[in-house]
């Protein structure tokens, strides 16, 4: 028998290392590239016991030896019981913005390893970094920090740790998934309202795109008092405060009117288009709460409906600042879904449920005369009982070859897209301006430059006192 094996070196080989491979597979543990590498050497000795069959013992004896060391090398694997993970990480995170986690990872056992962690991250997420690589110690609590980055809305379940378990000798490896289960909601940015009010405080918002406008008359209501800059007007200086701080101070006023903003946001295939990362429908409820803040703030109730071939949900108006909240829930798990918007269903809907006026703000995209002609119908229905304002959102794949466009450089195709693209371009602005002919409040924007044109459009509305 044993000259049969000796005449065979692979069977042979594989026949000693079966029972090792076995239990390996059982406990989940693989042979690594250097474990694979140390048997190079014994097989190639045992190929030659072929030509000289004095050397099959010399085989056989460094094979004996390799499978001990493996064997002992596999024992100071750590136990899947002898592991556990906890994850650390607030529920809500920012579309867009990093979200801390943190993972610990707890080694119950005597054994000291090396061990690679990645997170059970969703697709939708980017995690910084993907893996980590440390070592844990006997009876040790390992801990890791990572940023993650969410492309999308919603609520996501990350509900295990993958742990890779190195061998003292690395010649093993085990793989195993621990149970980790925790959930994080992505809103629409919220991080924007607190850069808002650090530049509102200091006096620096014309950073973000907002314009200072001139209010057509004076509200008196007081508000508050605060630190005189360059532009205010020097009657509103407090002198007392003044003299008791020895700092230049002037006081707010604040308009004391109420009004009411309806928002009605397209969820529907148009809105599927990408920009800066996020999709046009993550723009727009970005744009959307934030100017929502800076209204509540202003004492204004504010109302949202979203639709698509359907209405999927509406907020009625509401003041105070603590309505955020329901907005935010309103929008943070709404999709662009690929159908038809019906904008004669949105409208029919925001008529039936708010009959006091308002300024109704729509959020949509549009390139085709059928959806283009709907829009200017419903909008310009509006007139009278309610302030309409369409806010037509701009998609780069379609603008950017009408401004890139370069004749000396240009071939034939691109010809005629820019040609295309040139007639949608024109024909849009047509669009815009029949519905301020018809008394809309009409414009348009590129995705990441909405929110400042929307605040500037209703800080000038309420200047102008058009509601």
């Amino acid at each position: 028998m044993l000259d049969f094996l000796v005449q065979r070196p692979v069977l042979m080989l594989l026949l000693m290392g079966l029972p090792l491979l076995l239990l390996a597979w059982l406990g989940k543990i693989y042979p690594q590239r250097r474990m694979l590498a140390l048997n190079a050497f014994p097989a190639v000795v045992a190929t030659g016991s072929v030509l000289n069959p004095e050397v099959a013992n010399l085989a056989l004896g460094l094979l004996f030896v390799l499978l001990l060391v493996a064997a002992a090398d596999m024992l100071s694997i750590p136990s899947r019981g002898n592991l556990e993970a906890s994850r650390t990480s607030g529920s809500i995170a920012s579309l867009g913005k990093p979200h801390e986690v943190k993972i610990e990872l707890i080694n119950k056992s005597l054994k000291v390893n090396q061990v690679n962690i990645r997170d059970d991250v969703p697709d939708e997420f980017a995690a910084t970094p993907e893996e980590f690589a440390s070592y844990t110690g006997k009876k040790s609590k390992t801990r890791f920090t990572y940023d993650i980055n969410s492309r999308a809305r919603g609520k996501f379940d990350l509900e295990r740790v993958h742990v890779k378990v190195s061998s003292r000798l690395k010649f093993w490896a085990a793989f195993y998934q621990l149970p980790c289960e925790s959930t994080i909601s992505v809103y629409p940015d919220m991080k924007q309202i607190a850069e808002y009010d650090l530049l509102a405080r200091t006096n620096r918002l014309s950073q973000t795109g907002v314009r200072r406008v001139r209010k057509i008359g004076q509200d008196n209501e007081f508000e508050r008092l605060r630190d005189y800059t360059k532009d205010d007007n020097y009657k509103h200086i407090d002198w007392r405060t003044t003299a008791r701080r020895r700092k230049l101070t002037v006081k707010d006023f604040q308009s004391n009117q109420s009004q009411r903003i309806i928002f009605m946001v397209d969820c529907a295939r148009m809105m599927t288009g990408q920009s800066d990362n996020l999709s046009m429908l993550d723009h727009a409820f970005n744009a959307m709460l934030m100017l929502s803040y800076i209204a509540l703030k202003q004492g204004d109730s504010v109302g949202l409906l979203n639709f698509s071939d359907q209405i999927h949900n509406y907020t009625p108006p509401r003041s105070g600042i603590g309505h955020i909240n329901r907005l935010l829930h309103a929008s943070f798990d709404q999709e662009a879904r690929y159908v038809e918007a019906r904008y004669d269903k949105a409208f029919l809907y925001t008529k039936q449920r708010c009959s006091k006026r308002s300024l109704v703000v729509l959020i949509t995209n549009v390139i085709d005369e059928i959806n283009a002609h709907q829009i200017m119908q419903y909008t310009s229905n509006l007139t009278g009982q309610h302030l309409p304002m369409c806010l037509l959102l701009k998609d780069h794949d379609l603008f950017d070859i009408v401004d890139d466009y370069d004749p000396e450089y240009a071939g034939k195709n691109a010809v005629y897209e820019a040609a295309a693209a040139v007639t949608i371009v024109n024909w849009r602005r047509e669009v815009l301006a029949e519905m301020k002919q018809r008394g809309v409040l009409a414009l348009e924007a590129f995705p990441e430059q909405m929110t400042a044109q929307l605040i500037n459009q209703y800080l000038e509305i309420k200047a102008r006192h058009l509601l």
